[in-house]
């Protein structure tokens, strides 16, 4: 079964998930020729290992505690913060507890 994107003019609801965020998972909302936008869900002491999207970037965090490295470099990003990366900027990311973001991706230039 496809997944089912977000229809141009319909409001998506990306409020924290709260007590129930533990039994989510990540969702892609929305995709076009040059724009992704995914809901992520990372549970404490999950990781993605470094990579790196071939366009800029945004991660806002919704709920918890997410720290992104680059290289040596550390920043924590908590609920109501956003992050931007550039295009090919190495990084990982990893829940110190359990969270919930709004990645989005342009995806110009692909």
């Amino acid at each position: 079964m496809a997944l089912q994107h977000a229809s141009p003019g319909v409001p998506v609801g990306v409020q924290p998930f709260g007590s129930g965020l533990g039994s989510q998972q990540t969702t892609a909302l929305f995709k076009s020729e040059s724009l992704e936008v995914i809901r992520l869900v990372l549970l404490a002491g999950k990781r993605l290992p470094a990579h790196q999207t071939p366009g800029e970037m945004t991660l806002q965090c919704i709920e918890g505690l997410l720290t992104i490295h680059q290289g040596e470099s550390r920043q924590s990003l908590t609920a109501g913060q956003m992050l931007f990366l550039p295009a090919g900027t190495m990084h990982a990311l990893e829940a110190k507890q359990d969270s919930s973001a709004l990645l989005t991706i342009a995806l110009h230039g692909r």
